[in-house]
């Protein structure tokens, strides 16, 4: 089956290219694009396509509260930020959102298209710089566990992996455990830190390592 994909930007010109370069690729369908999230949020939620990719910064609504309202409606569809900003602030409150991805504007179409193939298949894509700054900020100053970090020093390793983009048979093969092992790792990450996606994982992971929020 095709990928089912929207795009929500206020860029007439990165919707011609973005949207050329989807309806070109023949696994993905392509369902429309919208200028900000309120123009297309009632038909989104409506058609629930496998993926949304959107923009941050746009008139009326920003892609993070737009993220954030759609993804408490239809939970199954996967939010993949693509932006100009690559700051942490950004980065973490896309996450906390609800998105499973984040890509900046300057990424090359295959990198895109593979990205978004990799959200549908269960990956948590980034682009390199953003996928370090999340590495970095599960770094805390102080040697050893936090305080009030609820997780295990492997299942701090399974969310790390799971940060950078790593599917759950890559995480597998890295940590020498089986698929299953893995599965049963994310289920305790989210009942121990009450979540109930990657990209909220992250985040509040982020801010329990007491990582920095600089740009």
């Amino acid at each position: 089956m095709k990928i089912s994909i929207v795009l929500i930007d206020d860029d007439p010109e990165t919707r011609r290219l973005i949207s050329g370069w989807l309806r070109e690729a023949p696994d993905f369908s392509y369902m429309g694009d919208y200028s900000n999230p309120i123009a297309g949020m009632e038909r989104i939620i409506r058609i629930r396509p496998d993926v949304v990719l959107s923009d941050i910064n746009m008139p009326e609504m920003s892609g993070i509260e737009g993220v954030r309202r759609m993804k408490a409606e239809i939970p199954h569809t996967q939010f993949v930020m693509l932006t100009v900003f690559g700051d942490t602030d950004h980065i973490f409150d896309a996450l906390r959102a609800g998105a499973a991805g984040y890509l900046l504007k300057s990424t090359p179409r295959e990198e895109l298209l593979n990205a978004l193939r990799e959200v549908h298949a269960g990956g948590s894509p980034m682009t390199t710089d953003v996928a370090r700054k999340v590495v970095q900020s599960f770094r805390p100053v102080n040697k050893g566990q936090a305080p009030d970090d609820p997780l295990s020093e492997r299942e701090r390793m399974v969310l790390e992996l799971l940060a950078t983009g790593n599917l759950y048979k890559e995480i597998a093969s890295q940590l020498g455990i089986s698929v299953t092992t893995v599965n049963t790792y994310i289920r305790r990450i989210y009942e121990k830190l009450h979540v109930r996606s990657r990209g909220q994982a992250v985040a509040k992971f982020y801010k329990i390592s007491g990582g920095s929020t600089g740009g």
